[in-house]
């Protein structure tokens, strides 16, 4: 099957669907300037692994002011979304794919448009405390960093801060997780993309919709479910993603 063949084949998918989630994972943000943490430029290469651990980051002072200052400097508070996150937030508009379910930390699909948005592994773009649960948007806390706070503490408690995202050695947030994959059993077509689908729980949102459905990856490396997919596409999310979405529409006009 062709290119265009392919691409029109998940367009009536995606129109005959009764329920789409859409699922993301780093490659999709790889394209705004975002490494992901294992590829060949990935964060590992370049970030302390200290810094994502909490048990390290909760005892050592030296951690989270370190933490604090690579924070400065991310990649991700600068970032744009690009054609991929913008398409997904089309296929919302189009009234097809009400519902995305990311691994993504960055809130670029927010940014792009998209109104319902389960963040499995929290966002970078809030501050949470952890000691009393108090919660804010990071740029408060990243300005007090650049007036000279190198490790600040809670505005209500005195406690630790961090963002609001879930570290190694974190829980999942119970309540995020759980709506996922209520999410999920309520879906028949999953589209997932820019994900190795290797890193669970979170790889189990997609497996639950193949395993009652259809399952569509778009990915350009293999991934560990490709076993289940009733279609592979090996291309960038941001050259794929906006032509389903072209086609979607094309779809629904003519039924109008």
């Amino acid at each position: 099957m062709g290119v265009d063949e392919t691409v029109h084949q998940i367009a009536a998918w995606v129109v005959e669907a009764e329920r789409t989630l859409v699922f993301t994972g780093a490659g999709i943000s790889t394209e705004s300037g975002i490494p992901d943490f294992r590829g060949p430029n990935g964060l590992w290469k370049k970030v302390d692994p200290k810094l994502f651990t909490i048990q390290n980051y909760v005892a050592d002072p030296e951690i989270r002011k370190r933490s604090w200052r690579a924070r400065l400097d991310s990649e991700m508070f600068d970032a744009e979304p690009n054609t991929g996150h913008v398409a997904i937030a089309r296929l919302e508009a189009l009234g097809v794919a009400p519902i995305v379910v990311t691994q993504n930390i960055d809130g670029l699909h927010q940014a792009a448009g998209s109104t319902d948005v389960i963040e499995v592994h929290g966002s970078v773009r809030e501050f949470v405390c952890l000691d009393c649960a108090a919660r804010g948007p990071i740029e408060d806390a990243l300005e007090r960093v650049r007036g000279g706070e190198a490790d600040p503490a809670c505005p209500d408690c005195g406690g630790i801060l961090k963002t609001a995202t879930i570290s190694f050695g974190q829980n999942l947030e119970t309540d995020v997780i759980e709506r996922a994959f209520a999410e999920a059993e309520k879906s028949d077509l999953c589209i997932a993309a820019g994900s190795s689908l290797s890193v669970t729980p979170a790889a189990h949102i997609p497996r639950i919709v193949g395993e009652r459905g259809r399952l569509v990856i778009v990915n350009a490396e293999p991934t560990d479910l490709d076993f289940m997919a009733a279609a592979l596409v090996s291309a960038q999310t941001g050259t794929f993603l906006p032509a389903l979405a072209d086609a979607v529409e094309a779809l629904l006009a003519e039924r109008v």
